[in-house]
């Protein structure tokens, strides 16, 4: 299993789904079943039963993980989808955008 061109925090542009095209931000990465968290995408609706957080129970909506082969990072300079490439910077790996060729943060 290799690395993730994806990291928490990174804004994201769903490329294949039901959410296709919709951007959010990575909450979570789960590495070893590759896949992300993003802020809502892929909505999911769950019972819940009553709690002291949720007196009432009932449905709550949630995001369910999506397969990082569905999401690519958002060029920092022109907004738009782009691939990834992993360069070196001083012995440090730098994620560059593949299109702008500007450093991603």
């Amino acid at each position: 299993m290799g690395k993730l061109h994806i990291k928490k925090g990174d804004t994201v542009y769903v490329n294949a789904g039901d959410d296709k095209g919709k951007t959010g931000q990575v909450l979570r990465v789960l590495v070893k079943e590759q896949r992300a968290i993003v802020e809502g995408v892929n909505m999911v609706k769950k019972s819940a039963k009553p709690s002291a957080k949720n007196p009432q129970g009932g449905f709550i909506q949630k995001e369910a993980p999506i397969h990082i082969s569905n999401l690519n990072l958002v060029d920092p300079a022109s907004g738009k989808p782009t691939r990834v490439k992993i360069e070196f910077k001083d012995d440090k790996k730098i994620r560059v955008a593949v299109k702008s060729k500007e450093e991603i943060k």
